[in-house]
Protein backbone atom coordinates (compact mmCIF):
# COMPACT_ATOMS: atom_id res chain seq x y z
CA UNK A 1 0.00 0.00 0.00
CA UNK A 2 1.23 3.15 -0.81
CA UNK A 3 2.23 5.96 1.93
CA UNK A 4 3.37 9.67 1.76
CA UNK A 5 5.17 11.92 4.00
CA UNK A 6 3.49 15.71 3.81
CA UNK A 7 7.07 17.88 3.20
CA UNK A 8 6.91 21.05 4.36
CA UNK A 9 9.48 24.11 4.25
CA UNK A 10 8.92 25.97 7.21
CA UNK A 11 5.44 26.30 7.64
CA UNK A 12 4.14 26.03 3.92
CA UNK A 13 3.14 22.31 2.50
CA UNK A 14 5.45 22.24 -0.79
CA UNK A 15 4.67 18.77 -1.49
CA UNK A 16 4.69 14.64 -1.16
CA UNK A 17 7.39 12.03 -0.32
CA UNK A 18 4.91 9.10 -1.12
CA UNK A 19 6.60 5.21 -1.23
CA UNK A 20 5.00 4.06 -4.04
CA UNK A 21 3.19 0.26 -4.32
CA UNK A 22 7.08 -1.07 -5.36
CA UNK A 23 8.28 0.62 -2.41
CA UNK A 24 10.29 3.20 -4.01
CA UNK A 25 10.29 6.74 -2.24
CA UNK A 26 8.78 9.13 -4.75
CA UNK A 27 8.17 13.02 -4.90
CA UNK A 28 6.00 15.71 -5.82
CA UNK A 29 5.04 19.01 -5.40
CA UNK A 30 1.87 20.21 -4.19
CA UNK A 31 -0.29 22.04 -6.57
CA UNK A 32 -1.65 24.89 -4.31
CA UNK A 33 2.63 25.40 -3.69
CA UNK A 34 3.59 25.30 -7.85
CA UNK A 35 0.32 27.55 -8.19
CA UNK A 36 1.69 29.99 -5.27
CA UNK A 37 3.26 33.48 -6.33
CA UNK A 38 7.18 33.82 -5.49
CA UNK A 39 7.34 29.64 -4.76
CA UNK A 40 10.81 28.28 -4.64
CA UNK A 41 12.06 24.64 -5.35
CA UNK A 42 12.95 22.39 -2.67
CA UNK A 43 16.12 21.94 -3.94
CA UNK A 44 18.20 22.93 -6.87
CA UNK A 45 17.83 19.50 -8.04
CA UNK A 46 14.17 19.52 -8.04
CA UNK A 47 13.10 22.59 -10.03
CA UNK A 48 9.69 23.32 -10.25
CA UNK A 49 7.53 20.99 -12.25
CA UNK A 50 4.25 18.84 -12.18
CA UNK A 51 4.65 15.34 -11.95
CA UNK A 52 6.53 13.06 -9.91
CA UNK A 53 10.03 13.15 -9.68
CA UNK A 54 11.60 9.32 -9.62
CA UNK A 55 13.88 7.71 -7.10
CA UNK A 56 16.79 8.32 -8.97
CA UNK A 57 15.76 12.20 -9.43
CA UNK A 58 15.30 12.46 -5.58
CA UNK A 59 17.64 10.34 -3.75
CA UNK A 60 19.63 12.66 -3.60
CA UNK A 61 18.17 15.26 -1.89
CA UNK A 62 15.86 13.55 1.03
CA UNK A 63 18.74 10.85 1.87
CA UNK A 64 21.09 13.55 1.96
CA UNK A 65 18.79 14.63 5.47
CA UNK A 66 19.63 11.43 6.99
CA UNK A 67 22.43 10.46 9.17
CA UNK A 68 25.32 8.54 7.50
CA UNK A 69 25.39 4.47 7.09
CA UNK A 70 26.68 3.39 10.49
CA UNK A 71 24.73 5.58 12.34
CA UNK A 72 21.51 4.39 9.99
CA UNK A 73 22.48 0.79 10.74
CA UNK A 74 21.77 1.54 14.57
CA UNK A 75 18.43 3.67 14.45
CA UNK A 76 16.46 1.49 11.93
CA UNK A 77 17.60 -1.67 14.60
CA UNK A 78 16.37 0.62 17.30
CA UNK A 79 13.01 1.55 15.29
CA UNK A 80 12.22 -1.74 13.56
CA UNK A 81 12.72 -0.51 10.40
CA UNK A 82 15.28 -1.12 7.36
CA UNK A 83 18.30 0.98 6.87
CA UNK A 84 17.84 1.10 3.39
CA UNK A 85 14.44 2.64 3.69
CA UNK A 86 15.04 6.37 3.12
CA UNK A 87 11.00 7.05 3.56
CA UNK A 88 10.45 5.04 6.53
CA UNK A 89 13.41 7.13 8.34
CA UNK A 90 12.01 10.10 7.38
CA UNK A 91 8.92 9.36 8.55
CA UNK A 92 10.40 8.29 12.07
CA UNK A 93 12.70 11.07 12.40
CA UNK A 94 12.43 13.63 10.12
CA UNK A 95 11.36 16.38 12.11
CA UNK A 96 13.70 18.44 13.51
CA UNK A 97 16.09 18.59 10.49
CA UNK A 98 18.95 20.29 8.57
CA UNK A 99 17.58 23.60 6.70
CA UNK A 100 13.63 24.51 7.14
CA UNK A 101 12.14 20.85 5.61
CA UNK A 102 10.03 18.61 7.81
CA UNK A 103 8.31 15.63 7.33
CA UNK A 104 4.95 15.20 8.74
CA UNK A 105 2.24 11.99 7.89
CA UNK A 106 -0.30 13.18 5.71
CA UNK A 107 -3.35 13.96 7.04
CA UNK A 108 -1.32 14.87 10.52
CA UNK A 109 -1.26 18.86 10.85
CA UNK A 110 2.15 20.79 11.43
CA UNK A 111 3.74 21.30 15.53
CA UNK A 112 2.14 24.64 16.53
CA UNK A 113 4.32 27.46 17.11
CA UNK A 114 4.06 27.24 20.24
CA UNK A 115 6.71 24.89 20.50
CA UNK A 116 7.51 22.50 23.34
CA UNK A 117 11.12 21.96 25.39
CA UNK A 118 12.58 19.79 27.73
CA UNK A 119 15.44 21.35 30.08
CA UNK A 120 18.15 18.93 30.39
CA UNK A 121 21.04 19.67 33.34
CA UNK A 122 24.42 19.19 32.83
CA UNK A 123 24.69 15.64 34.06
CA UNK A 124 21.45 15.01 31.71
CA UNK A 125 23.67 16.29 28.79
CA UNK A 126 26.57 13.91 29.62
CA UNK A 127 24.11 10.59 30.15
CA UNK A 128 22.78 11.75 26.62
CA UNK A 129 26.38 11.86 25.19
CA UNK A 130 26.87 8.23 26.56
CA UNK A 131 23.92 7.34 25.15
CA UNK A 132 24.43 7.95 21.28
CA UNK A 133 26.42 5.37 20.63
CA UNK A 134 23.81 3.04 21.05
CA UNK A 135 20.77 5.41 20.33
CA UNK A 136 22.32 8.21 17.35
CA UNK A 137 20.40 11.03 17.55
CA UNK A 138 18.13 10.23 20.79
CA UNK A 139 16.19 8.55 17.68
CA UNK A 140 13.14 6.71 19.69
CA UNK A 141 13.28 9.02 22.50
CA UNK A 142 9.59 9.95 23.69
CA UNK A 143 9.17 13.55 21.48
CA UNK A 144 12.78 13.53 19.70
CA UNK A 145 12.52 13.76 15.46
CA UNK A 146 15.50 14.60 14.65
CA UNK A 147 18.01 13.84 11.72
CA UNK A 148 21.27 15.59 10.83
CA UNK A 149 23.34 14.35 8.11
CA UNK A 150 26.88 12.74 9.00
CA UNK A 151 28.90 9.83 10.76
CA UNK A 152 29.57 11.66 14.65
CA UNK A 153 27.77 11.14 17.43
CA UNK A 154 25.41 14.42 17.72
CA UNK A 155 22.45 16.16 19.35
CA UNK A 156 20.18 19.25 18.56
CA UNK A 157 19.82 21.58 20.95
CA UNK A 158 18.34 24.84 21.89
CA UNK A 159 20.08 27.19 23.94
CA UNK A 160 18.74 30.25 25.53
CA UNK A 161 20.94 32.33 28.53
CA UNK A 162 22.47 29.57 30.51
CA UNK A 163 19.45 26.76 29.68
CA UNK A 164 19.41 24.04 27.79
CA UNK A 165 17.43 21.75 26.40
CA UNK A 166 15.87 19.26 24.21
CA UNK A 167 13.44 20.13 21.24
CA UNK A 168 10.17 18.33 21.14
CA UNK A 169 8.04 17.12 18.63
CA UNK A 170 9.86 19.08 15.64
CA UNK A 171 10.59 22.06 17.84
CA UNK A 172 13.36 24.00 16.32
CA UNK A 173 17.28 24.02 17.50
CA UNK A 174 20.14 26.48 17.82
CA UNK A 175 22.91 24.45 18.44
CA UNK A 176 24.19 20.90 17.59
CA UNK A 177 26.52 19.42 19.96
CA UNK A 178 29.62 16.90 19.46
CA UNK A 179 31.11 15.06 22.01
CA UNK A 180 34.21 13.69 22.35
CA UNK A 181 35.28 10.46 20.29
CA UNK A 182 37.72 7.88 22.01
CA UNK A 183 39.21 7.23 19.10
CA UNK A 184 40.37 10.12 18.13
CA UNK A 185 42.07 12.28 21.07
CA UNK A 186 40.79 15.84 21.80
CA UNK A 187 38.92 15.77 18.74
CA UNK A 188 36.63 18.88 20.05
CA UNK A 189 39.48 21.15 20.82
CA UNK A 190 41.32 19.92 17.46
CA UNK A 191 38.15 21.25 15.74
CA UNK A 192 37.38 24.28 18.08
CA UNK A 193 40.71 25.70 17.31
CA UNK A 194 40.51 25.37 13.42
CA UNK A 195 36.87 26.65 13.16
CA UNK A 196 37.78 29.23 15.66
CA UNK A 197 41.27 30.11 13.59
CA UNK A 198 38.95 30.28 10.47
CA UNK A 199 36.92 32.86 12.10
CA UNK A 200 39.54 35.15 13.43
CA UNK A 201 41.04 35.26 10.11
CA UNK A 202 37.74 36.90 8.88
CA UNK A 203 36.55 33.27 6.91
CA UNK A 204 32.61 32.88 7.50
CA UNK A 205 32.52 30.45 9.73
CA UNK A 206 30.32 28.84 11.85
CA UNK A 207 30.31 30.08 15.67
CA UNK A 208 32.04 26.89 18.20
CA UNK A 209 32.64 26.93 21.67
CA UNK A 210 34.73 23.80 23.52
CA UNK A 211 32.44 22.78 26.46
CA UNK A 212 32.00 20.14 29.32
CA UNK A 213 29.83 18.02 30.82
CA UNK A 214 30.41 16.59 33.60
CA UNK A 215 33.63 14.95 32.48
CA UNK A 216 32.85 14.34 28.94
CA UNK A 217 34.28 17.28 26.70
CA UNK A 218 32.20 18.69 23.60
CA UNK A 219 31.92 20.93 20.75
CA UNK A 220 28.62 23.03 20.37
CA UNK A 221 27.90 24.34 17.03
CA UNK A 222 25.77 27.70 16.79
CA UNK A 223 23.65 26.81 13.68
CA UNK A 224 23.45 29.11 11.05
CA UNK A 225 20.59 27.83 9.58
CA UNK A 226 18.17 29.01 12.42
CA UNK A 227 17.79 32.72 13.61
CA UNK A 228 15.52 35.03 16.30
CA UNK A 229 13.24 36.67 14.79
CA UNK A 230 11.45 39.77 16.70
CA UNK A 231 8.23 40.86 16.54
CA UNK A 232 7.64 43.63 18.77
CA UNK A 233 8.29 42.10 22.59
CA UNK A 234 8.45 39.01 21.37
CA UNK A 235 11.28 36.81 19.44
CA UNK A 236 10.51 33.49 17.91
CA UNK A 237 12.83 30.92 16.55
CA UNK A 238 12.91 30.61 12.88
CA UNK A 239 14.59 28.07 10.41
CA UNK A 240 16.42 29.30 7.36
CA UNK A 241 16.57 26.76 4.33
CA UNK A 242 19.88 25.13 3.36
CA UNK A 243 21.50 22.18 1.31
CA UNK A 244 24.21 20.83 0.91
CA UNK A 245 26.36 20.08 -2.26
CA UNK A 246 25.44 16.63 -2.93
CA UNK A 247 22.12 17.28 -2.07
CA UNK A 248 22.27 20.37 -5.07
CA UNK A 249 24.03 17.69 -7.33
CA UNK A 250 21.30 14.97 -6.32
CA UNK A 251 24.41 12.85 -5.70
CA UNK A 252 23.48 10.39 -3.12
CA UNK A 253 25.57 10.18 0.33
CA UNK A 254 26.93 7.07 0.33
CA UNK A 255 29.08 8.51 -3.04
CA UNK A 256 30.02 11.46 -1.34
CA UNK A 257 33.78 11.34 -2.25
CA UNK A 258 34.95 12.19 -5.62
CA UNK A 259 37.03 9.19 -5.98
CA UNK A 260 33.05 7.05 -5.29
CA UNK A 261 31.48 9.56 -7.64
CA UNK A 262 30.75 12.36 -5.84
CA UNK A 263 31.19 16.07 -6.33
CA UNK A 264 34.66 16.99 -7.57
CA UNK A 265 35.68 20.84 -6.65
CA UNK A 266 35.27 21.82 -10.69
CA UNK A 267 31.53 20.71 -10.03
CA UNK A 268 31.15 22.65 -6.78
CA UNK A 269 32.52 26.16 -8.29
CA UNK A 270 30.06 25.65 -10.91
CA UNK A 271 27.26 24.89 -8.41
CA UNK A 272 27.93 28.06 -7.02
CA UNK A 273 28.56 29.92 -10.28
CA UNK A 274 24.89 29.35 -11.58
CA UNK A 275 22.67 29.32 -8.70
CA UNK A 276 24.30 32.18 -6.28
CA UNK A 277 22.49 35.31 -5.71
CA UNK A 278 26.31 36.87 -5.37
CA UNK A 279 28.55 34.77 -7.13
CA UNK A 280 31.46 36.68 -7.66
CA UNK A 281 31.64 36.70 -3.56
CA UNK A 282 30.40 33.24 -3.22
CA UNK A 283 33.11 32.05 -5.75
CA UNK A 284 35.49 33.53 -3.06
CA UNK A 285 35.12 32.28 -0.68
CA UNK A 286 34.31 29.36 -1.59
CA UNK A 287 37.93 29.53 -3.03
CA UNK A 288 38.80 30.62 0.65
CA UNK A 289 37.54 27.63 2.27
CA UNK A 290 39.48 25.28 -0.45
CA UNK A 291 42.60 26.56 0.20
CA UNK A 292 41.99 26.49 4.01
CA UNK A 293 40.76 23.14 4.51
CA UNK A 294 44.14 22.47 2.40
CA UNK A 295 46.48 24.43 4.76
CA UNK A 296 45.27 23.04 7.82
CA UNK A 297 45.02 19.35 6.51
CA UNK A 298 41.46 18.74 6.50
CA UNK A 299 41.34 15.39 3.94
CA UNK A 300 37.55 15.02 4.37
CA UNK A 301 36.14 18.51 3.09
CA UNK A 302 33.83 16.40 1.11
CA UNK A 303 30.84 17.79 -0.90
CA UNK A 304 28.46 17.32 2.00
CA UNK A 305 31.10 19.60 4.23
CA UNK A 306 29.76 22.41 1.83
CA UNK A 307 26.01 23.74 1.73
CA UNK A 308 23.76 27.01 0.30
CA UNK A 309 21.76 28.68 2.07
CA UNK A 310 18.51 30.17 1.43
CA UNK A 311 17.54 33.35 2.67
CA UNK A 312 13.39 34.29 2.21
CA UNK A 313 12.54 30.56 0.74
CA UNK A 314 9.16 30.21 -0.55
CA UNK A 315 9.01 34.13 -1.60
CA UNK A 316 9.91 35.96 -4.87
CA UNK A 317 13.02 37.77 -2.93
CA UNK A 318 14.48 34.24 -2.19
CA UNK A 319 18.45 34.73 -1.96
CA UNK A 320 20.71 32.11 -2.15
CA UNK A 321 24.19 32.07 -0.96
CA UNK A 322 26.88 30.08 0.30
CA UNK A 323 27.20 29.12 3.64
CA UNK A 324 29.52 29.87 6.53
CA UNK A 325 32.33 26.88 7.05
CA UNK A 326 31.42 24.32 8.84
CA UNK A 327 33.06 20.35 9.86
CA UNK A 328 36.52 22.06 9.07
CA UNK A 329 38.84 19.85 11.62
CA UNK A 330 42.87 18.89 10.62
CA UNK A 331 42.74 15.11 9.99
CA UNK A 332 46.21 14.40 9.50
CA UNK A 333 46.47 14.91 12.99
CA UNK A 334 45.40 11.83 12.94
CA UNK A 335 47.82 9.32 10.94
CA UNK A 336 45.10 6.36 10.91
CA UNK A 337 42.90 8.30 8.93
CA UNK A 338 43.27 8.43 5.13
CA UNK A 339 45.94 10.36 3.62
CA UNK A 340 43.90 11.26 0.30
CA UNK A 341 41.81 14.54 0.11
CA UNK A 342 37.91 13.73 -0.48
CA UNK A 343 38.45 16.18 -3.59
CA UNK A 344 41.29 16.38 -5.67
CA UNK A 345 43.27 19.70 -6.42
CA UNK A 346 44.19 20.08 -9.87
CA UNK A 347 45.66 16.48 -10.48
CA UNK A 348 46.60 15.43 -6.74
CA UNK A 349 44.66 13.86 -4.44
CA UNK A 350 47.64 13.78 -1.86
CA UNK A 351 48.00 17.30 -0.48
CA UNK A 352 51.42 16.64 0.27
CA UNK A 353 52.35 16.01 -3.34
CA UNK A 354 50.14 19.57 -4.27
CA UNK A 355 52.32 21.95 -5.83
CA UNK A 356 51.33 25.47 -7.20
CA UNK A 357 50.73 23.58 -10.89
CA UNK A 358 47.52 22.06 -9.35
CA UNK A 359 46.29 25.17 -8.10
CA UNK A 360 47.13 26.59 -11.90
CA UNK A 361 44.86 23.68 -12.89
CA UNK A 362 42.12 24.18 -10.43
CA UNK A 363 41.86 27.45 -11.79
CA UNK A 364 41.44 26.75 -15.17
CA UNK A 365 39.32 23.68 -14.28
CA UNK A 366 36.55 25.97 -12.30
CA UNK A 367 37.04 29.25 -14.50
CA UNK A 368 39.06 31.05 -12.09
CA UNK A 369 41.92 33.36 -13.16
CA UNK A 370 45.49 31.95 -12.19
CA UNK A 371 47.35 34.53 -10.71
CA UNK A 372 44.45 35.16 -8.38
CA UNK A 373 44.66 31.72 -7.28
CA UNK A 374 48.06 31.85 -7.36
CA UNK A 375 48.05 34.98 -5.12
CA UNK A 376 45.55 33.72 -2.46
CA UNK A 377 47.05 29.91 -1.51
CA UNK A 378 50.45 32.24 0.16
CA UNK A 379 48.41 35.20 1.34
CA UNK A 380 45.71 32.62 3.61
CA UNK A 381 49.20 30.86 4.39
CA UNK A 382 50.45 33.90 5.65
CA UNK A 383 47.36 34.95 7.46
CA UNK A 384 47.01 31.51 9.38
CA UNK A 385 50.54 31.86 10.81
CA UNK A 386 49.94 35.63 11.73
CA UNK A 387 46.79 34.29 13.54
CA UNK A 388 47.59 30.68 14.72
CA UNK A 389 48.26 32.85 18.47
CA UNK A 390 45.39 34.53 18.71
CA UNK A 391 43.49 31.79 19.52
CA UNK A 392 43.84 30.32 23.10
CA UNK A 393 42.47 26.88 23.83
CA UNK A 394 44.68 25.66 26.25
CA UNK A 395 44.38 21.72 25.35
CA UNK A 396 47.48 19.83 24.48
CA UNK A 397 45.61 18.66 21.23
CA UNK A 398 45.11 22.15 20.43
CA UNK A 399 48.66 23.27 20.86
CA UNK A 400 49.89 20.36 18.79
CA UNK A 401 47.90 21.27 15.55
CA UNK A 402 48.90 24.88 15.94
CA UNK A 403 51.92 23.66 15.27
CA UNK A 404 51.31 20.89 12.62
CA UNK A 405 49.26 23.92 10.86
CA UNK A 406 52.17 26.63 10.93
CA UNK A 407 54.53 23.69 9.60
CA UNK A 408 52.03 23.40 6.03
CA UNK A 409 51.81 26.86 5.72
CA UNK A 410 55.67 27.50 5.89
CA UNK A 411 55.99 24.31 3.77
CA UNK A 412 53.02 25.47 1.46
CA UNK A 413 55.21 29.13 1.00
CA UNK A 414 58.72 27.46 0.36
CA UNK A 415 56.75 25.65 -2.44
CA UNK A 416 55.08 28.41 -4.37
CA UNK A 417 58.16 30.59 -3.95
CA UNK A 418 60.07 27.99 -6.01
Amino acid sequence: MAKTLDVYLRDELVGHLIQDEGGQAVFEYAQPWLERPGATALSVSLPLRKGRFNRNECRGFFAGILPDESKREIIARNLGISARNDFAMLERIGGECAGAVMFIPAGQALPARDYHYRTISPSQLADIFKELPKRPLLAGEEGVRLSLAGAQDKIAVRIEGDELSLPLGGAPSTHILKPSIERFAGVVFNEAFTMQLAAEMGLPAAKVEARTAETIDYLSVERYDRTHIQSGTATTLDRLHQEDFCQALNIVPEMKYQKEGGPSLKQCFALVRDVSSAPVVDLARLLDSVIYNYLIGNNDAHGKNFSLLYHGAGTANQQIRLAPLYDAISTVYYAELSNEMAMKIGDEYRAERVASRDFDKLAEQTGLAKPLVRRRVPELAQTVLKTTGTVHIHHEVAQKVAALIRKRCETTLKRFAE
